[in-house]
């Protein structure tokens, strides 16, 4: 079977807006989230990509009427959701299922199709499993055109390459996308060492969403939400990233500044083989109000003005800027990691 055509890598957006927070899982209260808002102010400054899921809660239905009440056209715009998710512990990757749940999320997201679908946290399901979804999902785009490329997500970083070593192998074809989450942060930065396999693989994107750890590397510590507390990191690492907190605020610094500035300027070079447009590395960051986002975005068009970006054109003194916090914020990483000591680079279970 062809790839599919244009490779996903020349049309998917190196910076990706979340919205896993579009929930109660990160926030007391979904219902007082500015979400139109955020996704009007989002297209406004240049954001092209929105990723969901049927398993964030409201999610899909709260992105679907933010992005129907815009005045953007569809085709300007790229969605990414998943499917086979559906509860905490609770799984389906059946044929029926991932109809069902295409159907589903067309009508909630108001959208005749959807650019991009991964079958959600592949880790829980067998690999007999996660290859009936896939076969199920390039059915449906070759006959129906309502998905127009196909992945897989998860945690395990050795796991989602040995799926796509096995897709590629039972099928003929490479996964268009792998998106991993909270793998290259700088707590853990294991996503690097699986770039050369994905690649090996036939894979044609690899996001790296959640570059604060699901919130784990942020001053007030992990987000306590409408369901508790969440979060899978221990006690003794939630602890040194306290410490790492404090050490920061004696350089006058915030740690999760640093984290999201270090995450996306990264990756943006270390994913680039498996990146976006431009020969990015994607990044996939997550935002409850405008004033994250208004960060967000200031912080990776000052990383963008230190790559080299084809036809963007950058004053010289804000390159030069750009260049000189980039040598400060490594600096800053390496302080982290004497903190984080054996911490660094520890993935939770699953």
């Amino acid at each position: 079977m062809p790839p599919t055509t244009p490779p996903l890598s020349t049309i998917l957006p190196p910076l990706i807006c979340g919205t896993a927070t579009f929930n109660n899982q990160y926030n007391t209260d979904v219902s007082s989230l500015p979400t139109n808002a955020i996704i009007a102010r989002a297209l406004s400054l240049g954001v092209t990509a929105f990723d969901t899921s049927p398993y964030y809660g409201p999610s899909e239905t709260l992105l679907g009427l933010a992005l129907s009440a815009s005045s953007y056209p569809r085709s300007t715009y790229k969605i990414l959701t998943k499917v086979g998710r559906i509860g905490a512990s609770e799984f389906d990757y059946s044929p029926e299922w991932i109809r069902y749940s295409i159907q589903r999320s067309l009508h909630r997201l108001k959208t005749a199709y959807l650019d991009v679908v991964y079958c959600h946290d592949v880790e829980f399901v067998s690999p007999q499993e996660v290859l009936v979804a896939v076969r199920e999902l390039r059915r449906i785009r070759d006959e129906e055109g309502t998905v127009k490329y196909v992945g897989i997500s998860g945690y395990p970083v050795p796991l989602l390459c040995e799926l796509s070593e096995l897709v590629l192998k039972e099928t003929g074809e490479g996964l268009d996308a792998v998106m991993s989450y909270a793998n290259f942060t700088l707590q853990n930065e294991r996503l690097k060492g699986g770039v050369e396999s994905l690649r090996a693989a036939g894979v044609g994107c690899v996001p790296n969403a959640s570059p604060l750890g699901m919130g784990l590397l942020r001053s007030k510590g992990v987000p306590v939400g409408g369901k508790g507390d969440f979060h899978p990191a221990p006690k003794e690492l939630r602890g040194r990233v306290m410490e790492a907190v404090r050490w920061m605020g004696r350089k006058g610094e915030k740690l999760e500044v640093v984290s999201i500035r270090w995450g996306l300027e990264t990756w943006a070079r270390e994913g680039a083989a498996l990146g976006g447009v431009g020969g990015i590395g994607v990044s996939v960051m997550g935002v409850s109000n405008l004033e994250e986002l208004e960060e967000t975005m200031r912080v990776w068009n000052s990383v963008l003005d230190g790559l080299p970006v084809p036809g963007r054109e950058v004053a010289k003194e804000n390159r030069e800027w750009s260049l000189e916090r980039r040598k400060e914020v490594d600096k800053l990483a390496k302080g982290v990691w004497e903190i984080l000591g054996g911490w660094k680079d520890y993935a939770w279970p699953s």
